[in-house]
């Protein structure tokens, strides 16, 4: 922030941007009295932000105004939430109080700026560091304190995703290391955050300007790509069109159609955790259909989306595979549709979504339209699903034996699971988390039944506890009077429910775990190179958060911190370490830089990278789209720099996947490209045909992304070649 007088250009931008809130606002606010209010919390913010200026240079007013507009129009909150937006940052940014602003505008909107003042904190303030606290656990306090506001007014949260994704909008003006901070706590807390509260517009927004800035030449790419696929099939989507249209018209719907196309990060996440080309993403294309229920027809808003459905699958094949009923099982933020995959006259896959007008409201403004059309009486199936997911949080949140680092994987996971329908053996349908396995189904039911459990019965076929779920599934549990739960369970256990529970029942063998957990942890240290010590010992319970060597103990005993926690805990302490200094790349020093290409990402010359400090001189370089990456920057954003390095004619390792046609001499070819035309240095190569179709892969050393690039452009053009893309190793 900087401070210059404003001018009359600047009043006049200002005057702008009011007006166009006040227009949206109009609408929302049920009395005179409240638009009133609206306009004295804009004269009170734009006084205490006068010639205040952000980075980009314009007056800071235009921040909160965003922000207001958001919360108003993409998320549908009003009165008290438009005025909290435009006060979110007087307490924090001026010599105003919180008293202040509950003199002028009452308790609510007090408890709400309240609220996200104390949530500004290190997520989005960098200069509120070195406090007496670490880095880490400081964000992941702050962290949980977003999330416990939940519980209390969950337009705090609401709010501060608005202010999260105008902050997103312009991240430009961001110096880069700072900018790549903000985008990567965006996609480890954020994204996430909006996913589970159903807010559909601001996560798909937040997504891309990630992309663009995390990996610009992909998003570029596929950009460009989907406009000219998008101009090449405009005609041949409205072909699809019309007889839908046509067809419910003579039904007697009320109903909108609308277009939309894949956006770029979720195509780009697509080719890259499936290993796809862009050609082979055949979901580009949706169908929405959005209808009026008929209030007077016997049949009910859902049997009235089914109707629609039975209507435009008889006009064209559909792919059974791809139908997807989120009316009669919701998701558990409340999303409720139907969705089916259909083949245009065209050839193409063309995906239509149906849903009520109250559906879409709730697939575009999530939480908030959720719990309005429940004030207002219209009671759907799922409101309790969201209810359920405050409960598990507020329970994560308040327990004892959840250290700060351990909250942040523990919220993030369970942000972005997924959930599963199985049933009971009487058809009673319940939702347990993707990957659960059936001894969590059992503690799910009740804690008895999961204790007591020696099998299960899955599609009334006898399977061991460890056996995972899937939708759909009919489960029974069997049990024995005499069972007992058995440490390994705890390898297989998925929910944090059915672990605790495992683990209070070993507690009354703490004693003897403990020894045998003394000695796994000396012998592991030991193969890892590292001295056993009091240091070692209080970086162990120092992550854990506990206070006794004897728990530490009992938790390696019990498996619970097993090789792959030893080598994060070692390798966190390594970043958490240095945490009250400020890393900074000076010119005279960067020669005395030890770069470490990170083996989760392999990053080559070209990449767009982000490198944190283990060290004062060794910097770990990633992949900015690097998941590891992310969790790092979620937790040790102030030890991030942009690398200065220079391979020095180095070369480095990557992959490359190929698929195609079988014919005689193909590998001949490739192998001749790369080796003899190209001079690059082949490490490995598995390549095996299989009536007919050829797949595999190659593993090489290259100098930089340029000429990789290259490769992949001149092993395209070889006869037989379907698809080569570069992968993970």
């Amino acid at each position: 922030m900087s401070f210059s007088e404003f001018t009359s250009e600047d009043s006049k931008v200002i005057q702008e941007e009011h007006d166009k809130l006040i227009t949206v606002t109009r609408d929302r606010c049920r009395t005179p009295e409240e638009l009133a209010t609206v306009e004295k919390a804009f004269d009170f913010a734009n006084q205490a932000h006068k010639n205040v200026r952000r980075r980009s240079g314009e007056p800071y007013i235009l921040h909160p105004i965003a922000v207001a507009k958001i919360v108003v129009s993409e998320i549908g909150l009003g009165c008290k939430s438009i005025c909290a937006a435009l006060l979110h940052d007087v307490v924090e940014d001026t010599a105003y109080t919180v008293d202040d602003i509950r003199n002028l505008f009452g308790d609510k909107i007090a408890s709400l700026v309240d609220g996200l003042t104390k949530i500004k904190t290190v997520l989005d303030n960098e200069d509120r560091k070195g406090a007496g606290v670490s880095t880490e656990s400081l964000q992941a306090e702050n962290f949980k304190r977003i999330l416990l506001t939940l519980n209390d007014d969950v337009r705090v949260v609401l709010i501060k995703l608005a202010d999260r994704l105008h902050n997103c909008r312009t991240i430009e003006f961001m110096p880069e290391h700072k900018r790549d901070k903000i985008l990567s706590e965006t996609m480890f807390l954020f994204i996430p955050l909006a996913h589970r509260l159903g807010l559909y517009g601001i996560k798909s927004e937040m997504e891309n300007i990630w992309l663009r800035f995390k990996e610009p030449q992909e998003y570029k790419e596929i950009s460009e790509r989907i406009l000219s696929n998008t101009a090449k099939r405009e005609t041949d989507i409205n072909d699809f069109i019309a007889p839908i249209d046509d067809s419910l018209q003579k039904l007697g719907f009320k109903f909108t159609i609308k277009k939309r196309i894949k956006t770029p990060y979720s195509i780009w996440y697509k080719m890259h955790t499936k290993n796809v080309p862009f050609e082979q993403i055949y979901d580009l294309y949706a169908v929405r259909i959005i209808f009026e229920p008929n209030e007077e027809s016997l049949l009910s808003e859902r049997s009235q989306a089914y109707l629609i459905y039975s209507t435009i699958s008889t006009l064209y094949s559909e792919n059974v595979t791809r139908r997807r009923d989120w009316i009669s099982h919701p998701k558990n933020n409340g999303y409720e549709a139907l969705h089916c995959t259909l083949m245009s006259h065209a050839g193409v896959w063309i995906e239509v979504q149906i849903r009520s007008r109250r559906m879409d409201d709730i697939a575009e403004k999530g939480i908030a339209a959720h719990w309005a059309y429940k004030k207002d009486g219209y009671i759907s199936e799922n409101d309790s699903e969201m209810d359920k997911w405050l409960a598990k949080v507020q329970d994560i949140l308040m327990s004892n034996d959840v250290s700060a680092l351990e909250l942040l994987d523990i919220i993030h996971k369970d942000l972005v699971s997924s959930e599963i329908v199985v049933f009971t053996p009487k058809g009673e349908q319940k939702s347990i988390t993707n990957g659960a396995s059936a001894l969590d189904f059992a503690y799910m039911l009740h804690t008895h039944i999961g204790s007591k459990a020696i099998a299960a019965k899955v599609n009334m076929k006898l399977v061991p506890l460890s056996q995972t779920l899937k939708s759909g599934d009919q489960v029974e549990i069997i049990t024995a009077s005499s069972a007992t739960p058995k440490i390994e369970w705890l390898q297989f256990a998925q929910t944090r429910y059915a672990r605790n529970c495992i683990i209070d029942y070993f507690r009354n063998e703490k004693g003897s775990i403990a020894a045998k957990g003394e000695q796994i942890f000396e012998e592991r240290l030991k193969l890892m190179g590292v001295k056993n010590g009091n240091d070692v010992r209080r970086k162990f319970m120092t992550y854990c958060q506990i206070k006794e060597v004897e728990e530490l103990y009992f938790r390696v005993g019990l498996g619970i911190l097993g090789p792959e926690e030893f080598k994060n805990i070692l390798q966190e302490n390594d970043f958490s370490s240095g945490e009250k200094k400020k890393f900074v790349i000076k010119e005279e020093s960067a020669g005395k830089i030890k770069y470490v290409l990170a083996s989760c990402c392999n990053p080559i010359p070209g990449d767009p990278v982000i490198g944190f400090f283990a060290d004062e001189e060794t910097i770990v370089v990633h992949k900015k789209s690097c998941e590891q990456a992310e969790r790092l920057a979620s937790r040790y954003g102030n030890r991030m720099v942009v690398p200065q390095w220079n391979s020095a004619g180095e070369e480095f390792p990557i992959r490359i996947s190929l698929k195609g046609i079988d014919r005689v001499g193909l590998l001949n070819d490739i192998t001749g490209l790369i080796s003899k035309t190209l001079g690059i240095n082949m490490r490995k190569l598995q390549l095996g045909a299989d009536h007919g179709v050829f797949e595999g892969y190659i593993e090489l050393l290259v100098k930089d992304k340029r000429l990789l690039e290259n490769m992949l452009e001149e092993l395209r053009k070889i006869s037989g070649i379907q698809d080569v893309i570069r992968t993970d190793i």
